[in-house]
């Protein structure tokens, strides 16, 4: 199975950072969230993926280009110009890299691979969120549902501190509440190949008129994730990620 991973948008909300790289190139722990994602798909056994580049695609490309210089101890011999690599700590990984434009949406970024996912079902998910979802589990549910998309449906948590007031006296204060208890799209989809012609376009969103006609046509399924989810859309995330991070990431399956 291959999973398909976005991997193009321009990350104004974090341009901190993404005025230098694209979003899923942001570091957690010194490696970039999109590296924490394809382990997470890999402790499941998907080594397979398709990344959906756009802005600044050459960074991601330059990454792996040289990802034994990332992840290896090195040895340069600069007098007969050669490199000898030690203790290689390279995934099994096959890494298929596709310029799908820098101003496509995502429908239209997903559209643009379809040569390269072939006529299987497949996992397809956006480069700047974390969770602990059960992949296994996940295609399980997707199979036996028989429709043509499920998504994994995430309850975020409230954004503010929550005060309990009484009076003009506050009793409490939790910081970061359950949110409103509604469910929403957390991304982690899986797919079948007939999604694809759903999206007409470059300048479709996929999460406009495809899953809507998805749902419209009940063949849109919601796998009910109750576990940890986070996207990365603020430094603020960033900054909580990488506290999770040094202590006990929830989303550390591998």
């Amino acid at each position: 199975m291959k999973t398909v991973i976005l991997a193009g948008g321009f990350g104004t909300r974090i341009s901190e950072e993404s005025h230098l790289k694209p979003k899923p190139m942001i570091e957690i722990g010194g490696k970039p969230i999109l590296w924490h994602l394809m382990k997470i798909y890999s402790r499941y056994g998907i080594n397979d993926f398709i990344i959906c580049l756009g802005y600044k695609g050459y960074v991601i490309k330059e990454y792996f280009a040289n990802y034994f210089l990332h992840m290896s101890d090195v040895t340069f011999d600069m007098e007969h110009n050669r490199m000898e690599v030690h203790e290689k700590n390279a995934e099994p990984w096959r890494v298929t890299l596709i310029d799908t434009g820098h101003d496509t949406l995502t429908g239209g970024r997903l559209r643009r691979v379809k040569d390269y996912i072939g006529d299987e079902t497949f996992c397809f998910t956006y480069g700047d969120g974390l969770a602990d979802v059960n992949i296994d589990t996940l295609i399980q549910f997707h199979r036996s549902q028989g429709k043509a998309a499920t998504l994994t449906a995430i309850q975020p948590p409230g954004r503010y501190g929550a005060l309990n007031i009484v009076g003009d006296a506050v009793l409490d204060f939790q910081e970061k509440p359950a949110g409103d208890g509604a469910w929403v799209n957390g991304g982690f989809f899986v797919l079948e190949p007939s999604v694809l012609d759903y999206i007409q376009g470059d300048l479709i969103s996929w999460e406009s008129q495809p899953l809507q006609r998805l749902a419209a046509e009940n063949q849109l399924a919601a796998y009910h994730h109750k576990g940890f989810w986070q996207a990365m859309d603020t430094m603020r995330d960033k900054n909580h990620l990488e506290e999770l991070w040094s202590l006990n990431p929830p989303w550390k399956v591998w």
